[in-house]
């Protein structure tokens, strides 16, 4: 395992140097810090791109549709980073840009309530009810009636409660509901654990990246304020006994990310459980390495490994 980030790395780590940590400065400064990242990432051409609306749990919610060409594609609902907190539609406009130009899929971004203003569990009742929304009106995006889920962080987190929420509802004999049928997950370095687990990474990798072990404890105290969740598997993916009967994952993990030893256990439990699973660990990289694309190479090979597990989800 590398000891040292990726020598790609050292401008975009100097640059955080000198940005407070979220906790440091409250949610309004954090936002604000993290969105004026976005502006140091650059934008890749697509074929189309336009702003819309799609239903959330509460009301409609913002949504960036990406389409890579003409015709119907299958479509990927993409749910952004940011410890629940922060981030939105224009912090993943290069990512989603690159996964639907190297994928040939339809991108669909949407912009969920973050907390502490909408703490757990509504930023998961929204991303279920847009991916929900998407699967039962393909039309509306320019879609082939294929979906999938995928995001990164706290994004991939709320991708893999949509895949447990859509087979629970499969699986409930006390309704005829139906869920989605999700034909791939895409998860870059997903947060999965629980306050009651201890994972080695987040002490060796606790401080010096682009997430830090505070960090991710004031996240969890924003997006959780209740202790009454902790054991909530759609929160927790790894406290789930059984995995089965999720759809074929992406897991993307960054060696020298305090979240890595989670990512690499949810890429395991998936596989003991039937799910076929691709999952590369990139040793030298931080948390959030892909929204570096076009300046880190690792950062482009991941979006070539997810796109063609997309191209083969088809």
């Amino acid at each position: 395992m590398a000891e040292e980030p990726h020598p790609q790395l050292r401008p975009i780590l100097e640059m955080l140097e000198e940005t407070p940590n979220p906790e440091d400065v409250g949610v309004e400064l954090a936002r604000e810090q993290f969105d004026a990242l976005a502006t140091f990432t650059p934008s890749f051409e697509v074929h189309e791109q336009y702003d819309t609306t799609v239903p959330g749990a509460d009301g409609d919610l913002d949504a960036r549709v990406y389409r890579p060409g003409e015709g119907d594609r299958p479509t990927l609902v993409y749910l952004h980073g940011g410890g629940f907190v922060v981030g939105g539609l224009d912090t993943h406009d290069n990512v989603c840009q690159r996964l639907a130009t190297e994928s040939g899929w339809t991108v669909v971004s949407v912009d969920y309530r973050l907390a502490p203003e909408h703490p757990f569990p509504a930023a998961l009742e929204d991303a279920y009810a847009a991916v929900e929304w998407v699967a039962a009106n393909p039309a509306a995006v320019g879609g082939d009636g294929t979906v999938a889920v995928g995001g990164d962080s706290a994004g991939a987190n709320l991708s893999t409660g949509v895949s447990l929420l859509a087979r629970d509802v499969e699986r409930d004999v006390t309704t005829d509901a139906t869920g989605p049928d999700l034909a791939h997950q895409m998860l870059y370095y997903p947060v999965c654990g629980s306050p009651f687990e201890r994972h080695e990474s987040r002490e060796t990798n606790a401080e010096g990246g682009f997430l830090q072990r505070d960090t991710i404890e004031w996240f969890d105290d924003q997006y959780v304020p209740s202790a009454a969740h902790h054991r909530n598997e759609y929160l927790a993916p790894l406290l789930c006994d059984d995995l089965s009967g999720l759809p074929p994952a992406t897991v993307v993990t960054a060696g020298l990310d305090p979240l890595r030893d989670e990512g690499d256990a949810l890429a395991a439990a998936l596989s003991a459980d039937g799910v076929a699973v691709t999952h590369e660990r990139y040793g030298a990289m931080v948390h959030g390495f892909v929204s570096f694309l076009g300046t880190v190479d690792a950062a482009d090979d991941a979006v070539a490994v997810a796109a063609a597990d997309l191209d083969a989800a088809r």
